[in-house]
């Protein structure tokens, strides 16, 4: 009886699943909030959004404009999505521009101008590790080519 149950549950689930277009836009889960560009991209669009932030501050633009230029660099920047290490980075960039959106509550606007441009620099930082990480990626390809092909690795101890 269990397994006729599951049977039939099993087939409901692969019909349900079936009847719904191909063509569909159909996102399961977080996947489909973020991840429309590249990381490169996602850095230089939070980037203007702080550029805007700082040049908000320094034509006197009201809180509300510097707030949300800083609320759209942090969501923006969440598709910066390329791997831990840029991840762990961008996470302490966003905590800059947490920062200074606290700074602009207060009323202190130099504390802020330092802040965001802390974040820029963070976040401009972020390109190194990205290409970085293309190179991690290739040496270990080599590493796990040689060792498939059982071939010695003269510059291992090298990298």
């Amino acid at each position: 009886m269990k397994l006729l149950k599951s049977a039939v549950v099993a087939t409901t689930l692969a019909l349900s699943l079936g009847s719904f277009s191909a063509t569909a836009d159909v996102c399961l889960g977080m996947a489909c909030m973020y991840n429309r560009m590249t990381p490169v991209e996602g850095i230089d669009a939070t980037v203007v959004q702080v550029t805007e932030a700082l040049n908000a501050i320094g034509n006197k633009a009201g809180e509300d404009v510097i707030i949300g230029n800083i609320k759209e660099a942090l969501t923006v920047s969440k598709e910066i999505n390329a791997n831990d290490k840029v991840d762990r980075n961008r996470n302490r960039a966003n905590e800059s521009l947490k920062k200074a959106r606290t700074a602009v509550k207060s009323g202190d606007l130099i504390a802020a101008t330092e802040r965001l441009k802390e974040a820029e620099k963070q976040f401009l930082d972020l390109k190194g590790m990205i290409d970085l990480t293309q190179a991690d990626r290739v040496s270990q390809q080599t590493n796990m080519l040689n060792r498939i092909l059982d071939t010695p690795d003269t510059a291992a101890g090298t990298r």
